[in-house]
């Protein structure tokens, strides 16, 4: 078998944890959207609602663009 034989398998063993690791972590990374989904603009009227106030427009976007600032 020799070293051709060697390096045929170790790039086809490289090939294939390549394609195993792209659909592991596309698999991941769904699931973990799913489990916690990104805030949007409902979210934070809902949330705000709940805590007994009634916001208007620009309250909403400074908290929106307040959590932006913050990533």
């Amino acid at each position: 078998m020799g070293t051709l034989g060697t390096v045929l398998s170790i790039l086809a063993a490289l090939i294939v944890g390549l394609i195993a690791g792209f659909f592991l972590s596309q698999w991941y990374f769904k699931r973990y959207l799913k489990l916690n989904p990104p805030i949007n603009e409902n979210m934070v009227r809902a949330m705000m609602t709940q805590m007994g106030r009634k916001p208007s427009e620009k309250q909403v976007r400074q908290v929106m663009q307040s959590m932006q600032n913050a990533k």
